[in-house]
């Protein structure tokens, strides 16, 4: 296995590529080149200190992001965030690769209003096997953003500069968000599919005795069982029937334990324990919270 090697700044992106010195010391636009995508990376994982944001067209090869592999001719955009160990692999890059990578570094947002909501772009926090897919005239209308975030960082820096780079920032991933929420949305009968597959999920685990070893039922496990990421199997299930991944579990939940508890003579508290509580006190304040009544208070108004 080969070294990790540490990338902090966009100048040395720069240097790695022998391109010429960046143009803002926080922020860089790179046109993907036959040069970049037939780069020797060698045996090394990456771990670079800013965002990537990367729309690629006319590539193979995979690229090991997270825990999965993300093949190039399956997706068009990919985004990455700061602190990511990053591999690139059997990489055999097409003639005539095209596209850019969007680079900014942290510290240029860090003090605007997108540094306080980032983190609310929860594709940032995908799998890499869930890239964004748009079509031509998306693919434009981005290209255009970036283009004109270029030229911004290209002219005579001025006391505007940096608000309006941001800007273009900012507005570059509200489209993406939007066309994101567009692929969940044309993508309805695989979601279906991927729901029932979720809900199945729950209630093998609620139906088995797992829950006593391994606690009360996450959406990690869920997504984990579905290879996806977190973010977004909870993405897909709020844009499908508008209520989190969480609250499905909990619902789930909820309406068993009204089954037990009327239908049963375990306590509450070893009912709590099926359900993978470690605290029956956790189990009653849930309870309380979705239904009004105690654990307790709803075995005795029935």
């Amino acid at each position: 296995m080969g070294d990790i090697i540490k990338i902090d700044s966009i100048s040395q992106v720069h240097d790695f590529f022998q391109l010429p010195k960046p143009k803002h010391p926080l922020v860089s636009v790179l046109p993907i080149t036959d040069e970049m995508t037939n780069y020797n990376y060698g045996d090394h994982s990456y771990i670079f200190g800013f965002y990537q944001i990367s729309l690629k067209s006319g590539i193979s090869g995979y690229l090991t992001y997270g825990r999965s592999s993300y093949d190039f001719q399956e997706g068009t955009m990919v985004f990455m965030k700061p602190n990511q160990i990053v591999k690139v692999e059997n990489n055999q890059a097409y003639k005539g690769a095209s596209g850019w990578t969007l680079l900014f570094h942290p510290d240029l947002i860090q003090r605007s209003e997108l540094g306080k909501l980032i983190n609310s772009y929860s594709f940032f926090n995908y799998e890499t096997n869930e890239a964004l897919h748009i079509s031509e005239e998306e693919k434009n209308a981005l290209t255009d953003l970036v283009h004109k975030l270029e030229q911004e960082y290209s002219l005579n820096l001025d006391k505007h500069s940096q608000e309006l780079i941001i800007s273009n920032i900012d507005l570059l991933l509200k489209y993406c968000k939007r066309y994101y929420d567009r692929q969940f949305f044309t993508r309805t009968n695989l979601n279906k599919d991927l729901i029932s597959q979720f809900e199945q999920i729950i209630a093998t685990y609620y139906n088995s005795d797992k829950a006593r070893g391994l606690g009360v039922l996450t959406v990690n496990f869920c997504a984990n069982k579905m290879h996806m990421s977190p973010n977004y199997l909870g993405d897909l299930i709020k844009n499908e029937t508008g209520i989190s991944a969480k609250e499905h579990i909990q619902e789930y939940l909820i309406q068993n334990a009204k089954t037990k508890i009327l239908s049963t003579n375990k306590s509450i508290s070893e009912i709590a324990y099926d359900f993978g509580f470690e605290y029956p006190q956790s189990f009653n304040k849930l309870f309380k919270s979705r239904t009004g009544f105690t654990p307790t208070q709803y075995r005795e108004l029935n």
